[in-house]
């Protein structure tokens, strides 16, 4: 379970507090306006933000304060991926630094490619690629990870409609394969019934306990019907 015990984070003029719990395997969309802290939130989570009081558990332990020792994948706006590198190479970053690959290591990233879709195009770099194409890479690199806790910050938006239906269905194919904990930021409220379960909503300063999806939007609070414009 991923527990946020009393946390605040205050930068400048900028609050958030969260004091929630999600459960392990748990699918849930981050929601809310513009600037209320949705990504400060997951960038917390992940380690890069640090609590100004508070702490982030998970199964009950601490998290470490290096972000790298966290069980964590996190999937950026720009999917973290190095232009220079081809796309094995970005994906392969998911198993070692410095691209040193044992013949065993060079099959997982080469099975992970095929897995969502990039068969055949391991030595194109991401100019070369489609914006689905990139996103794609994103999800090998976190598939290659196995890390139990995934957090994305908003990786769809900038795809159309009906490819950023083909990518949440197959990222509702890795969580289900990984038997990960995801939490995803997205604006769209769509996507949140899509992929989601629960929802957490981030709003006045406060990251609000998740709620299940269906329920929220049946009988949104008063700070997502503003969001919503209902």
């Amino acid at each position: 379970m991923l527990t946020l015990e009393k946390a605040r984070i205050v930068m400048d003029d900028f609050r958030l507090s969260a004091d929630l719990s999600v459960p392990k395997g748990a699918r849930v969309a981050v929601l809310g306006p513009s600037g209320a802290g949705k990504s400060t939130l997951l960038s917390a989570i992940a380690g890069f933000v640090p609590l100004s009081s508070g702490r982030v558990l998970w199964d009950g332990a601490e998290m470490p304060t290096m972000p790298s020792n966290r069980p964590i994948s996190m999937v950026f706006q720009d999917n973290n991926l190095f232009p220079h590198m081809t796309a094995f190479e970005n994906v392969a970053l998911g198993l070692r630094a410095n691209l040193r690959l044992s013949g065993a290591e060079r099959d997982r990233v080469t099975g992970a490619l095929a897995r969502v879709g990039l068969d055949g195009l391991s030595d194109r770099k991401p100019a070369q690629l489609s914006g689905g194409q990139i996103a794609r890479i994103a999800l090998a690199r976190v598939l290659l990870r196995d890390r139990p806790l995934l957090l994305l910050d908003e990786p769809f938006g900038a795809l159309g409609p009906a490819l950023k239906g083909e990518m949440l269905a197959l990222l509702g194919e890795l969580v289900t394969e990984t038997h990960a904990t995801l939490l995803m930021v997205t604006h769209a409220p769509e996507d949140a019934r899509v992929i989601a379960d629960q929802v957490v909503l981030v709003a006045d300063g406060v990251a609000q306990p998740p709620v299940p999806t269906g329920e929220i939007f049946d009988n949104p609070p008063d700070a997502l019907r503003d969001y919503l414009g209902k």
